[in-house]
């Protein structure tokens, strides 16, 4: 039996090491055409636009993002297929598309890890006691204002700023719930922190990670951002600082603890980042798989965190009384709350945007817009202006894509813009479009767009930050 044992190890490292050096031999042996003028191309282009035309009327269609994109980038790889076979090519494609679901699995694998973290604190209710911390302070307006918008902005480059947008509009809704003039400029208000405080971290965005990923910029280089992201929000909430009331709405009295465990998976989390950082600075991984790590303290925590409340839950069955918050702590619902449609939603835009590249189309675009005459600053402005309109992660997928020949502050630049810009419209940035369905009626689109002038100059004072005290570096 040992020695079976021992040659079935044998067999299956053998398999696996044969396909580890196949899959690299591969990688060398694959070429890109130039098939942008071909038929497949163009419909490839049609269909990416048809979904991603559904995709903008997510609001209205009530159809979530991840649908439309998905069926998108199965078409579209096989038109990718279809066109390198008819150049007698029958292997590149399956080559290309093996890089770009790598090249998912990495960034999915970093986000799940990070998501059942938040969810996990969610659970324990660390959000919700920092809501009520500041509910029952009995700011006035106006501190209400500065307040949330100063946590959104330092909180997103550690959570994302989907949940920090969320936490921080619960605490604004919380307090002036009628107050729809007050409820308007803090939304927009929480909506520009949060986009700001993650351009700077590269955990802030999917953006700034995907950009960390690639190894384009260093984890320390993000923190250079720093100004630029801060004068991106302070412009605009200083400006709307003067139309908020300065009374003082009714105090509540709202008293929320921290479930047990709480304070420990603030503690495993920011260890897990640190891990992640180590892995890639130091040993020059994927921080992938730091953040994976760290997910496997968390579930070894939750082990024993379930064995301990799994006997207060005993006690509550037997007297009869289920209460759901006795329930004991399962990590495995965490994983299945995560943000799934976003990750799916970035497996089409991924797979989409990586079958256009390998039709040509991404090349021919980089030979377009980066160009000397042209100007490189002024191409990464206009991404971020893209950005506001089209979600900012197929933007930047295309620019990595693109891998235009750009220096360090370039590439800052690119990543400030990309991350900042969807602030310009209420629809630019997952936070925007998630505090339209929290606030439905009172933060629309058109209230957003009222404030855009003001938004406009924070963007382009950050840009101007940038250029001008990372000059070194452009």
């Amino acid at each position: 039996m040992m020695n079976l044992m021992k040659a079935s190890t044998a067999l299956l490292l053998s398999i696996m090491s044969s396909s580890v050096f196949a899959s690299a031999a591969e990688s060398a042996d694959a070429r890109m055409l130039d098939l942008s003028t071909t038929v497949n191309g163009l419909i490839a282009i049609v269909v990416f636009s048809c979904a991603y035309l559904l995709v903008i009327g997510e609001e209205f269609l009530h159809l979530r993002k991840s649908k439309p994109v998905i069926i998108a980038a199965g078409v579209i790889w096989i038109l990718v297929a279809m066109a390198y076979m008819d150049h007698g090519d029958n292997e590149s494609a399956g080559i290309l598309l093996k890089h770009n679901i790598l090249e998912f699995a990495e960034l999915m694998l970093f986000l799940l890890s990070a998501m059942t973290y938040i969810n996990t604190m969610q659970n324990r209710r660390v959000f919700d006691a920092l809501r009520s911390a500041i509910v029952s302070r009995g700011f006035s307006y106006r501190t209400i204002f500065w307040v949330t918008g100063l946590l959104a902005f330092f909180i997103s480059p550690i959570a994302d700023n989907l949940t920090t947008a969320l936490v921080m509009s619960a605490v604004v809704m919380a307090i002036a719930r009628d107050n729809k003039a007050f409820v308007t400029l803090g939304c927009i208000n929480i909506v520009v922190a949060a986009n700001a405080g993650g351009a700077f971290s590269p955990f802030g965005d999917i953006t700034t990670l995907m950009v960390w990923q690639k190894g384009l910029v260093q984890f320390n280089d993000f923190f250079v951002l720093f100004i630029p992201s801060v004068i991106n929000w302070f412009v605009p909430a200083l400006i709307m600082s003067f139309f908020v009331p300065s009374a003082i709405p009714e105090k509540s009295d709202e008293k929320v603890k921290v479930r047990t465990g709480g304070y420990i998976t603030v503690a495993l989390f920011i260890t897990t980042i640190a891990l992640a950082v180590s892995v890639h600075n130091f040993f020059h991984l994927p921080p992938m798989l730091g953040m994976m790590t760290g997910l496997g303290l968390l579930k070894v925590y939750g082990y024993f965190l379930k064995l301990k409340e799994q006997g207060k839950w005993d006690f509550v069955s037997d007297s009869g009384v289920l209460v759901e918050e006795d329930k004991p702590f399962d990590i495995f619902d965490q994983l299945k709350r995560s943000e799934w449609d976003t990750l799916m939603f970035f497996y089409g835009v991924v797979l989409s945007v990586g079958g256009l590249g390998a039709f040509g189309y991404l090349s021919t675009i980089s030979q377009t817009i980066y160009t000397p005459e042209f100007g490189i600053t002024l191409a990464n402005i206009m991404v971020g202006i893209l950005s506001a309109v089209v979600d900012n992660i197929p933007v930047m997928f295309s620019v990595l894509s693109m891998n235009p020949d750009m220096s360090l502050g370039q590439w800052l630049l690119v990543t400030l813009t990309a991350g900042v810009g969807g602030s310009l419209l209420s629809v630019g940035s997952a936070a925007g479009v998630a505090l339209m369905g929290q606030a439905r009626g009172t933060y629309t689109f058109f209230s957003h767009l009222k404030w855009a002038w003001a938004i406009g100059l924070g963007y382009a004072a950050s840009i101007w930050a940038h250029l001008v005290l990372n000059a070194n570096l452009m």
